[in-house]
């Protein structure tokens, strides 16, 4: 009879603590003072544009780019004054020998990084009622009936990133590698997804109809109706409303145009109309939206 022996697990990187998670829809013209704590702190830019100063060096970043605040380090935020950017923010507590690579570094992250920086923020939202967006909270409130397991997601997502950026940067290994079920898998399925949003994107102050999206990406209506559910939980049309409200929201922060302008140029019918479906994906009207921005801007 075999006698098995087992052995304990390596972890090079374990996070300990989780001091926030933002996620922020800032302002065109939003200036953060700044602040310095004793633990890490990653900022990523999702959209637009930001300079971030870090200890006495001021830098630019843009779509796709992270940046990491060592502890004790001063760290400000201002944008550029001409576009509104989104950006992800999370500062935690680990002590692992390697985040001494992490010391003033700016990276580009990769589509595997970026899944699991979706992941944080996708479980955040489900496990903490604290708002993401408000810069001036100090410390996560647990929902009561927070889906099982949620927050060991969030700490394995943010260590699998930082494992993934690290040998990325540092050694010659292949990168986090996927079973067949994993979404990163679906190669084909995202591409085409990607494929017809960079479609709509590009319409936005349009009136597209199911019919004209799938004759200029040649699919057809139900297998385009299946891919979408399947990789965003909702029809294509109610994607593409989404994808129009989020431009409004920019729109709304750059602060050039009135509302009944930005109904028009995004193809609303009228003000009344855009004002509901705004209200409906985001729980506001336009205006209190934008009160709402100016407030963290303030």
């Amino acid at each position: 009879m075999n006698t098995y022996e087992s052995i304990t697990l390596t972890e090079e990187l374990i996070i300990t603590e989780i001091f926030s998670i933002h996620y922020f829809e800032y302002g065109k013209d939003f200036v953060y003072e700044g602040e310095s704590h004793d633990f890490w702190e990653l900022l990523c830019v999702d959209n637009g544009v930001i300079e971030v100063t870090a200890g006495d060096k001021n830098i630019i970043l843009e779509k796709g780019e992270m940046i990491f605040h060592k502890p004790n380090e001063f760290h400000a935020l201002k944008a550029n004054g001409k576009v509104a950017p989104n950006l992800i923010v999370i500062s935690f507590k680990c002590n692992a020998e390697c985040m001494n690579f992490f010391r003033e570094r700016i990276v580009t992250i990769n589509s595997t990084e970026g899944f699991y920086l979706g992941q944080i923020i996708t479980e955040a939202k489900k496990t903490f009622y604290t708002p993401l967006n408000n810069p001036y909270i100090c410390k996560l409130e647990r929902y009561p009936n927070a889906a099982f397991g949620s927050e060991q997601i969030i700490k394995i997502s943010l260590e699998s990133m930082l494992i993934s950026i690290f040998r990325r940067y540092t050694t010659k290994e292949p990168l986090l590698l996927y079973g067949t079920d994993h979404p990163m898998m679906h190669r084909s399925s995202d591409e085409f997804v990607r494929q017809v949003t960079q479609y709509m994107d590009q319409h936005l102050g349009e009136k597209l109809t199911v019919s004209q999206i799938c004759k200029e990406n040649m699919i057809g209506r139900s297998n385009l109706q299946k891919i979408f559910h399947e990789k965003k939980g909702c029809g294509v049309m109610e994607y593409y409303a989404y994808l129009k409200i989020e431009a409004a929201k920019k729109l709304i922060r750059e602060d050039k145009y009135n509302y009944s302008q930005i109904a028009n140029i995004l193809g609303y019918s009228s003000y009344q109309y855009f004002s509901l479906q705004f209200k409906k994906y985001t729980r506001m009207t336009p205006s209190e939206y934008h009160m709402s921005i100016k407030s963290f801007s303030e």
